[in-house]
């Protein structure tokens, strides 16, 4: 098996005050806003890459940089292979909340310089 990494699914971008990032990224940028979580997250569309600004939460996550979210089909195999390849993850594979019928799973885990990396997957609830 192949990691098969698809596409970057998702970037955060550590922001201080959420509300004058929103203005900037919403209309001055010119980003398309999906929604906001107030006072934590704000997420915009950039040509089908999901844009997050957030507040950090940690002190981990509160830098001038970016968590790149590379997608994969199945975060649990993704996982599995980083990990058979002594990738040392901060945060295993977890439920992050649900979009309409699809539930976002994420991994957390460093590059050699430190940096915040993810895997995301987005596996459709079935409904039936």
């Amino acid at each position: 098996m192949t990691l098969n990494i698809q596409s970057i699914g998702q970037i955060n971008i550590p922001v201080k005050d959420l509300d004058k990032a929103t203005d900037f990224y919403q209309n001055t940028l010119g980003l398309q806003f999906v929604f906001q979580v107030p006072n934590m997250m704000s997420f915009f569309d950039c040509a089908g890459v999901r844009i997050m600004l957030a507040v950090p939460t940690s002190p981990e996550f509160d830098h001038p940089s970016s968590v790149i979210y590379y997608r994969v089909p199945d975060v649990h195999a993704a996982f599995d292979e980083l990990t058979s390849k002594e990738v040392t993850f901060t945060q295993n594979p977890h439920s992050v909340g649900q979009m309409g019928n699809v539930d976002v799973w994420m991994a957390f885990f460093n590059d050699t310089d430190g940096n915040h990396l993810a895997i995301m997957s987005e596996v459709i609830i079935d409904e039936s």
